[in-house]
């Protein structure tokens, strides 16, 4: 028996599943650069929402036409990809469909079928996905953020997947002894007489050839996925999860800011009193974030997660208004500026090494931090519960106690509330006249 063939799938499977796993530890390592948070909350909410959410689409189909789509290709992939284990038992013992040896035979059409026919929706549903794209030009899609790779990286995986589904039917439609059996060959039957009058040994080579071809795709797009906005596939999960459970107009406050405010604000507190010591713990090194190192490690999680639809940016009134500001593009660069800093990692033996850049104003500016209103639009638009504002609002801290870089308006408001305590620059005698007006 040659066993040429299964060894040298073996090393295909070897070298494949290792360079994914090598970018796993390359992608956990980077999130991990980020602050410590607690999200050990609300578990039983947490998982209901990746349940709902990640596993449920149900904010994906929010909007009707991408959102059926959308779950035509995941259920398609997922179900599909049950086929690549008799695929891989094959490859390794030299066995030929495997699983139509130890299943019975109306059984094993009723899989086959179905993947068939998931195959056939998948690639209709990507086809229209391209022409919503590259035809039709959606609006979202053509954004500023979306040139060069973005642009490209949304459109190859679309064909992939294309050329996936079409070796998948091609290597059924080839395969002689499968369509002798007249069970499963649902959409294949219909390609076969494409292959009739050719002489069996060339129809076998290529079944062969769309055999190998559909394993190694599927190989290459699990390791394309690392450098792709389809990185979410893995990670909708536990961003799902680890997801914001507080209402959505609460905001984060930091523990020794507090404490100053309330101590301000109380009419009985004596001014003249010397300041509490304060546990240096409280305090921290940073107000806000001006890299990616001073953003939590689940910020970077949303970050990796991104899918880069563009339904945040859609729904943000500031982006309506011809404001600079695209949450995609937070999300898009933050990412970017990530990967930079663990690639310097790479590069100087696990030491990030200063490269006199930062997040702020060399990925972000400062106008599109301003332009934000605040609104939640965007986290409450995102089928993968990303937060967008949550990285706007702590750079903006950032600027404003580490820089005191806060608009004029801004400056006035918070020096009123100093010197009257009130936003309006009334008298503190006079504060309250107003609810007599």
């Amino acid at each position: 028996m040659n066993y040429i063939p299964n060894i040298i799938f073996a090393i295909a499977l070897i070298i494949g599943i290792g360079y994914f796993a090598n970018n796993v530890k390359k992608l956990l390592r980077n999130i991990k650069l980020g602050q410590d948070v607690d999200v050990s909350d609300n578990t039983s909410q947490r998982w209901k929402n990746m349940i709902n959410i990640a596993l449920g689409q149900s904010k994906m189909v929010k909007r009707p036409v991408s959102g059926f789509l959308h779950v035509i290709v995941y259920v398609g992939f997922i179900i599909i990809n049950i086929e690549v284990l008799e695929i891989i038992i094959d490859g390794l013992f030299g066995s030929h469909r495997i699983f139509s040896e130890l299943l019975p035979a109306s059984v094993y059409g009723f899989l086959i079928g179905s993947f068939e026919i998931l195959a056939a929706l998948v690639f209709v549903s990507v086809v229209i996905f391209w022409l919503r794209r590259n035809v039709i030009k959606i609006q979202r899609f053509w954004k500023a953020e979306m040139t060069g790779w973005p642009k490209n990286d949304g459109n190859i995986i679309l064909y992939i997947e294309m050329v996936l589904m079409a070796l998948f039917l091609v290597m059924n439609a080839t395969d002689l002894k499968f369509q002798s059996m007249e069970s499963g060959n649902v959409i294949s039957q219909f390609i076969a007489p494409l292959f009739y009058g050719l002489p069996d040994a060339t129809v076998h080579i290529i079944e062969r050839a769309a055999w190998w071809l559909h394993i190694l795709g599927i190989l290459g797009f699990l390791n394309y996925l690392y450098f792709s906005k389809h990185l979410h596939i893995l990670l909708a999960f536990p961003n799902t999860y680890y997801g914001k459970v507080k209402p959505k107009g609460q905001l984060d406050n930091l523990e020794a800011v507090t404490k100053e405010v309330q101590m301000m604000m109380d009419p009985d507190a004596d001014p003249y009193a010397a300041p509490a010591e304060e546990d240096e713990n409280d305090v921290p090194a940073k107000f806000g974030a001006s890299d990616v190192q001073d953003l939590n490690w689940v910020q970077l999680l949303n970050a990796y997660t991104c899918t880069e639809c563009g339904r945040c940016t859609s729904e943000c009134p500031a982006n309506l208004t011809g404001k600079k500001l695209s949450p995609r593009k937070i999300m898009m660069d933050t990412r970017d500026r990530l990967e930079e800093v663990g690639k310097n990692i790479d590069a100087n033996k696990g030491v990030f090494q200063d490269d006199g850049k930062q997040l702020l104003d060399d990925y972000i500016t400062r106008e599109e931090l301003w332009a934000c209103t605040s609104c939640n639009a965007c986290v409450e638009a995102c089928p993968v519960s990303i937060d967008p504002l949550s990285i706007i609002m702590d750079m903006r801290r950032y600027l404003v106690m580490e820089e005191s870089a806060a608009p004029m308006e801004l400056n006035n408001m918070m020096t009123n509330i100093e010197n009257n305590a009130a936003p309006w620059p009334y008298n503190q005698m006079d504060r309250l006249n107003w609810k007599n007006e």
